[in-house]
């Protein structure tokens, strides 16, 4: 439902001085409100980002962080519970995605900052609140990127190994631990991805929109080809271990959807973003949902649900089920390498937006918010993750550190539901772009969805996910804390009442 409604007037800026003698605990909850985020956006210190994406670009992006290694080897984990109903799997996982969705949707056009759901929550709920969830953002962001680019080499081999025969050694495609020494293919993508982030968001997003291009195509030519082979009798029994294998497999389904906010970080370098990021952020999930239903479709079509059990490369199998040769699946892991590559792209630049958000409130060291003023990126920023991510997947073994990306996730995606909620009640006279309908019943849906889908992870994701806010929380009463913008500037700051 779009909103053209006129914003609320600024607030007076109070006396600098006030924050610095609020005690320990209203400290922690000041708010920076909404205008001043917004006020602030294009006037860092820094410098200020460039707006030059538009709609299509914008859904490109959500959809390049979206649409990756999911779909390339989620089948074979998520077909075994449902069945030929793994169509209605990514159905029930693209519902309940779409609900916090909405509300990231409401809150980009209300607040088109590049924080994203950081900015959201320093906004609504307060500096701790919104330190947890950057906390969150940057394990979420960092982690994956070094998770997926480790995958790259995996499809690298792939690819190698159906075209010329050869296949990397592993030394050279492995981290310590896992029978290698360096992992070369991970550090590359990341480099190649750090490449284009350095030329420019709007360089970044043509190279990400010809990468989503390439993968669309690559699956859609999966479709064509493995349609050749559906038979009807493979859909029977459609649903073989019941509604409980269903929903099974769509809780699994789920971390395929995760990447639709990707285009809430680049609120500042969007050209209309009131307008944009909305229908970006819901068109990329809608299009990933029919794009998930279609290829699933065929592939439980063509080959029987059984023959799925244990199979990480499970479009692969089918189309070597089909034509028995193996370029069409050499040709598919040609897409999968793309796939890889665009999401290592699109969400190394959402770990770099964040970053620069949090380091514009003081939060973390002001490098991160230093924009070269060529580019209109931040290129230190860029340099200083890129080389972590990319040392981190090429020489450390994550192994269920990965996992706790999807509680980190789940948990910024509960906050954003609750910041909806919040927004609404202490601004209902700002302008939105979008307003989620039946509020605030959808977001408390989304917010329900998010806690179920967090405690259904394992003690040791958990425990992971313990240590990492306890070291955050070193971070922040070390240093945040007492460097942060609103304790030392007079800009207005709000705290609970």
């Amino acid at each position: 439902m779009l909103d053209q409604g006129a914003g609320p007037a600024a607030p007076k800026p109070q006396d600098g001085r006030s924050g610095r003698r609020q005690g320990g605990a209203a400290r922690l909850m000041r708010r920076k409100p909404v205008e001043t985020l917004i006020a602030e956006s294009g006037h860092g210190a820094g410098g200020e980002l460039r707006r030059s994406l538009g709609l299509w670009q914008l859904t490109m992006i959500s959809i390049g962080a979206t649409l990756g290694t999911g779909i390339f080897v989620v089948l074979g984990e998520a077909v075994p519970d449902a069945g030929p109903a793994v169509v209605v799997s990514f159905v029930i996982a693209g519902l309940t995605a779409l609900f916090s969705a909405l509300s990231y949707a409401e809150l980009a056009g209300t607040i088109p900052v590049a924080g994203s759901s950081y900015s959201y929550a320093y906004a609504t709920m307060g500096e701790l609140v919104a330190w947890v969830c950057g906390w969150c953002l940057l394990l979420e962001y960092g982690v994956s990127v070094a998770a997926v680019a480790v995958g790259w080499g995996q499809y690298i081999d792939e690819l190698l190994h159906g075209t010329l025969g050869l296949g990397l050694p592993q030394a050279l495609s492995a981290p310590p631990g896992e029978g290698g020494l360096f992992n070369v293919p991970a550090l590359v993508v990341v480099l190649l991805a750090m490449a284009f982030l350095l030329g420019g968001a709007k360089e970044s997003a043509r190279a990400n929109t010809v990468m989503v291009v390439v993968k669309i195509a690559a699956l859609l030519l999966f479709c064509g080809i493995a349609a050749a082979g559906v038979r009807a009798g493979n859909y029977e029994p459609f649903m073989p271990l019941g509604m409980a294998g269903v929903s099974a497999a769509g809780a699994t389904l789920f971390f395929s959807y995760i990447g639709f906010d990707a285009a809430s970080t680049a609120g500042e370098e969007a050209k209309n973003p009131q307008r944009d990021l909305p229908r970006a952020i819901l068109l990329s999930l809608v299009l990933v949902t029919l794009l998930y239903c279609l290829v699933a479709a065929v592939a439980v079509g063509a080959l029987p649900w059984r023959r799925f059990e244990g199979s990480e490369a499970a479009l692969s199998g089918v189309l070597h089920s089909v034509t028995g040769q193996g370029f069409w699946p050499a040709v598919l892991a040609f897409g999968a390498v793309v796939a890889i590559a665009s999401v290592v792209l699109t969400v190394l630049y959402g770990q770099t937006r964040i970053l620069f958000a949090m380091s514009r409130d003081g939060l973390v060291p002001a490098v991160f918010s230093k924009v070269d003023p060529r580019s209109g990126s931040p290129r230190a920023n860029t340099l200083i993750v890129s080389a972590f991510c990319g040392t981190l997947a090429a020489a450390v073994p994550l192994g269920r550190l990965a996992d706790a990306t999807s509680i980190g996730t789940l948990f910024a995606f509960a906050l954003v539901n609750v910041a909806v909620i919040v927004l609404r009640r202490t601004s209902p006279e700002m302008r939105r772009g979008f307003r989620v309908p039946l509020s605030p019943l959808f977001p408390l849906v989304g917010l329900g969805l998010c806690a179920w889908m967090m405690f259904s992870l394992d003690a040791v994701t958990w425990g992971v996910f313990g240590v990492w806010m306890a070291v955050g929380a070193v971070v922040y009463f070390g240093y945040g804390m007492r460097r942060s913008r609103l304790k030392t500037a007079p800009t207005p700051a709000r705290t609970e009442e």
